[in-house]
C-alpha cells in the first residue's frame, strides 16, 4: 500500500478514512435518473449532472468536480459520459465507474437504435418530425441554461473572461482546431498558475459569485483521497489489459476475418481510430465523422448527418451517440448476406461498442493520478483555463435551430458561420422563446420543458 504522505500532502487534502455511507444501490438509482435525464448535449449533461450529485445529493464537492470534469475534458470522446464514469469510479471503486458509465449510455443506445429503425423503414413522418422540431428549440433552451450554470463558476474574473473570448474567436473566426486551443488554454493556465496569479487560483472562486458553494470537505466523499483512488501501477496495466482486449480483439477478429473493405471492419477501424484522435468533445467528432462518413466512405449524405445530429440532440445520452446512427445507416446499405435490419443493428452496436470502451480505459487509467494531483496549484490552473475555453459550444447548434441556411463566409484566413436573416424560422424562435421562460422564469424542469415543447413541435407539424 502506498505511504498516503507520497500521494499528496496531509496539510490540504488530508488521507481519506470515513466512510460515505452512499449505498451502491441508491448510486445506481441517480445513474439511471442522471442517464434517463441527460438531453441537451454535453453542456445540459453536465449542469444536470452538478445538480444532482452536489447540489442535491452533496455526493462530492464543488472544487472536485470542476478538476474531474477539466481531466475528462482533455481527454478524446464525450466528456459527460467520462465525467459520470469518474465520479462513479471514487464513490464505489472500479464497479461503481463501470455502471455509471454504461448507464450513461444506455437510455441513447436504445432509443437511437429504436430512431434508426424508424428513420429507415418511414423517412420524414409529420408527427415524428414535429416532435423533433419542438425538442431542437427545447434542447437549444437548455443547453443555454447550462451555458449559463457552468459559466458563473468557469468565469470568475476578466482573465477568464478572456480565455473564453480568445477561444471563441479561435474557433469561429479561425478555424483553429479544438484541441489546439484546449493545449493552449492549458499551458496559459499552467503558466499563469506558477506565477502565483490569484486569477488562476482554485478555491471558492469556482463557483457563482452569490449563492451556496458546496465545499469538498462538507460532501460525502470529502476532500480525501479514497484508497482505491491512490495510484497503483499494477491494478492498472492489468485492467488496462482487459480494456483493450474488449477493445481491440474484436476490431482485429473482424480485420483478420473479413479484412479492409468489409463494411463491418471499416466500421470498427475508423470509429476506434475517432476514438482515439478526437480530442474536444462532441462537438469536434461530428465534424471529423461528418467528413469520413460522407466524403471518404460514402456511408450517408450529408443531410442525413444533420438528421442523425437531430436524432442525437434530442434524445437522452451523450451527443456522440450520433456516430451509432452513422454506423446503422452504413451496415444497413451494404448489409451482404444479413438482413438489412439486422446488419443495421449489428453495426450500430459495433460503432458503440468501440466507441465507449475505451472512454473506460482513459478513466481508470489516469484518474488515480489526476487524484494524486488535486492539490497542485500549477495543474489546477491549467485545467480552469480550460474550462474556461469551452464555453462557447452552444452556438453552432443555436444558428442551425433557428436558421434554415448558414452561409460559411471567408476571408483571408477568417471563416464565419452566418445565418441567413430571411431563413429565420418563426415557429423555431417561438417555441425557442416559450423554453427559455419555462426554465429561467416559470422554472418547471428540465423534462416538463421537453415534453411541452415536442407536444407543441407536433400540434404545430399537424397544423
Amino acid at each position: 500500500m502506498d505511504d498516503p504522505a507520497t500521494c499528496r500532502p496531509t496539510a490540504v487534502h488530508p488521507s481519506y478514512s470515513r466512510d460515505h455511507g452512499i449505498a451502491f444501490s441508491e448510486a445506481v438509482r441517480v445513474w439511471a435518473k442522471i442517464a434517463c435525464l441527460s438531453f441537451g448535449g454535453p453542456a445540459g449533461q453536465i449542469a444536470l449532472m452538478h445538480r444532482i450529485l452536489v447540489e442535491e445529493k452533496r455526493w462530492i464537492g464543488e472544487e472536485r468536480f470542476l478538476h474531474a470534469l477539466n481531466y475528462c475534458m482533455l481527454l478524446p470522446g464525450p466528456e459527460a459520459q467520462q465525467l459520470a464514469t469518474y465520479v462513479g469510479w471514487l464513490l464505489h471503486r472500479t464497479r461503481g465507474g463501470i455502471v455509471a458509465g454504461a448507464l450513461f449510455v444506455l437510455p441513447g443506445l436504445v432509443t437511437i437504435m429504436i430512431l434508426s429503425w424508424v428513420y429507415v423503414a418511414f423517412g420524414d413522418v409529420g408527427l415524428v418530425t414535429g416532435l423533433f422540431f419542438g425538442l431542437k428549440a427545447a434542447v437549444l433552451a437548455i443547453v443555454l441554461e447550462a451555458i449559463n450554470r457552468i459559466g458563473r463558476r468557469a468565469l470568475r474574473n476578466r482573465v477568464m473572461v478572456a480565455i473564453s473570448a480568445a477561444a471563441f474567436a479561435a474557433i469561429f473566426l479561425f478555424n483553429v482546431p479544438f484541441p489546439l486551443i484546449i493545449l493552449a488554454a492549458s499551458i496559459f493556465g499552467y503558466l499563469g498558475a506558477r506565477s502565483g496569479s490569484a486569477a488562476f487560483s482554485g478555491g471558492g472562486s469556482h463557483g457563482p459569485a452569490t449563492g451556496f458553494v458546496l465545499a469538498d470537505a462538507d460532501s460525502a466523499l470529502g476532500e480525501g483521497v479514497p484508497e482505491h483512488a491512490r495510484p497503483n501501477l499494477g491494478w492498472a496495466l492489468r485492467l488496462s489489459a482487459v480494456l483493450l482486449a474488449l477493445w481491440l480483439v474484436p476490431v482485429m477478429g473482424l480485420l483478420l476475418t473479413f479484412g479492409t473493405g468489409d463494411v463491418f471492419a471499416d466500421i470498427a477501424v475508423f470509429f476506434s481510430k475517432m476514438a482515439v484522435v478526437t480530442f474536444g468533445g462532441a462537438y469536434a467528432v461530428l465534424a471529423y465523422v461528418a467528413q469520413q462518413a460522407v466524403e471518404h466512405y460514402r456511408w450517408l449524405e450529408p443531410g442525413e448527418m444533420l438528421n442523425g445530429l437531430g436524432l442525437a440532440e434530442t434524445t437522452p445520452g451523450p451527443l456522440i451517440m450520433v456516430t451509432q446512427f452513422v454506423g446503422f445507416l452504413a451496415a444497413f446499405r451494404v448489409p451482404g448476406s444479413l438482413n438489412p435490419y439486422i446488419a443495421g443493428t449489428l453495426g450500430g452496436l459495433l460503432t458503440t461498442w468501440v466507441t465507449f470502451v475505451p472512454c473506460f480505459l482513459w478513466i481508470f487509467l489516469g484518474a488515480p493520478f489526476i487524484e494524486r494531483l488535486r492539490g497542485n496549484r500549477a495543474l489546477l490552473g491549467a485545467l480552469s483555463a480550460i474550462t474556461a475555453a469551452i464555453l462557447n459550444l452552444a452556438v453552432w447548434f443555436g444558428l442551425h435551430v433557428l436558421f434554415a441556411e448558414v452561409d460559411e463566409v471567408q476571408a483571408g484566413p477568417l471563416s464565419l458561420d452566418i445565418p441567413q436573416i430571411t431563413t429565420l424560422d418563426p415557429a423555431a424562435l417561438v417555441l425557442f422563446a416559450i423554453s427559455l421562460l419555462a426554465l429561467f422564469q416559470w422554472r418547471v424542469g428540465v423534462v416538463p420543458t421537453l415534453f411541452g415543447a415536442a407536444g407543441l413541435g407536433a400540434l404545430w407539424q399537424l397544423v
